[in-house]
């Protein structure tokens, strides 16, 4: 993608003071309670009320949206607060229907992004808009998905552009709704920079005591805003009551939430910066150093179990040195989570180098 900072344009143009914030309920079920909802929120630092008009739901029968009316509210919201309007879209009926009534952010959900037909509906629907558009990561942790549908919405002259991290859908229980996988965002901003990156904490977490520092942890790694999902009476919404916050509790947040600037000149900070990066180097090459020598140990057993008509996976074996490898990591202040991850990745390059021995 070319001129990644056209995309940027359009939130430089807001001059926020602030990152920006995206809140509202996740559906809109009432006249009165988006209205009331948004009205919490006009004379806070949100800049964008959000809503859902139409919500894809995993299986039939839970409520799915009020439809087309939802944007005739909204359009008041705009009208009574003066903050900007977004819902998400999943077809192109939508689009026109939210371009009609003149939403000025549309987003495109992790349902509908995992799928390059419906993103590229979605695109020739929206061809040429000066609206905001934002892409969900896809439910599953898949760089490649995500970047083909901020590229589909590019190419169709949609230059007003940003992503939402929403986090991702695991086999594995976390504490998290979806697994941040910070890591995926963050190589999506190392490959484009200027694209504007907004976390959803609401989505990732899936619990309202989570939220607060799910969202700082964007902040601390300098993602440029945030979506929260808002609801006057959390407990009786509509949808997804156990992840929304009170637009009081949202105005807190936002005061109480530490702002980094990117980095400083001060001397004093560099000159420690300088040293401590110069230990993580050489951590990092000891690192490697041993992992090197651990893959020749890993290709010594192929040979020794290929000599000897032995199978290369040896489950109890390896379930014995994960089991304490938690345990060891634990104590060095290493979550379960990151071990569990490190040694998985260990385990199968070592079988990759055992397994082309066998093969030879």
């Amino acid at each position: 993608m070319e001129n990644q900072k056209q995309m940027r344009k359009w939130l430089d143009d807001l001059n926020l003071d602030h990152p920006l914030v995206i809140a509202g309920p996740c559906s809109a079920e009432t006249e009165e309670q988006v209205l009331k909802i948004a009205h919490q929120l006009k004379d806070s630092d949100v800049n964008a009320f959000r809503a859902g008009i139409w919500k894809p739901r995993t299986r039939p029968g839970n409520f799915e949206g009020v439809g087309a009316i939802g944007l005739k509210w909204l359009q008041r919201v705009k009208e009574e607060t003066g903050m900007k309007i977004a819902t998400e879209v999943a077809n192109a009926n939508h689009v026109q229907l939210a371009l009609e009534h003149d939403i000025d952010i549309l987003w495109i959900g992790a349902r509908s992004t995992v799928s390059p037909f419906i993103v590229q509906e979605i695109a020739d629907a929206l061809k040429g808009t000066d609206k905001v558009v934002l892409i969900k990561n896809p439910v599953n942790p898949d760089l490649s998905l995500w970047l083909g549908g901020v590229e589909r919405i590019y190419t169709a002259d949609i230059k007003n552009i940003g992503v939402i991290h929403r986090g991702f859908s695991s086999y594995e229980k976390t504490k998290y709704r979806n697994k941040p996988e910070w890591q995926l965002a963050i190589e999506l901003q190392n490959r484009f920079p200027d694209l504007p990156l907004i976390c959803d904490p609401s989505h990732i977490a899936g619990r309202r005591d989570l939220i607060f520092d799910v969202s700082q942890a964007a902040l601390d790694l300098n993602f440029d805003g945030l979506m929260v999902e808002s609801h006057w009476n959390p407990d009786k919404a509509w949808s997804d009551a156990s992840q929304q916050i009170t637009p009081e509790t949202l105005i807190q947040y936002m005061k109480d939430w530490s702002v980094r600037v990117e980095t400083t000149d001060a001397e004093e900070y560099q000159n420690a910066l300088k040293k401590m990066r110069a230990e993580i180097d050489a951590a990092d090459q000891s690192l490697l150093d041993t992992l090197g020598k651990r893959m020749q140990v890993a290709e010594a057993i192929g040979k020794l179990k290929k000599d000897n008509n032995v199978s290369v996976l040896q489950s109890k074996r390896w379930n014995e040195i994960l089991g304490k490898m938690i345990l060891e990591g634990e104590e060095r202040g290493l979550s379960e989570e990151f071990v569990l991850r490190f040694f998985k990745a260990i385990h199968q390059e070592s079988i990759n180098h055992q397994e082309s021995i066998m093969n030879a």
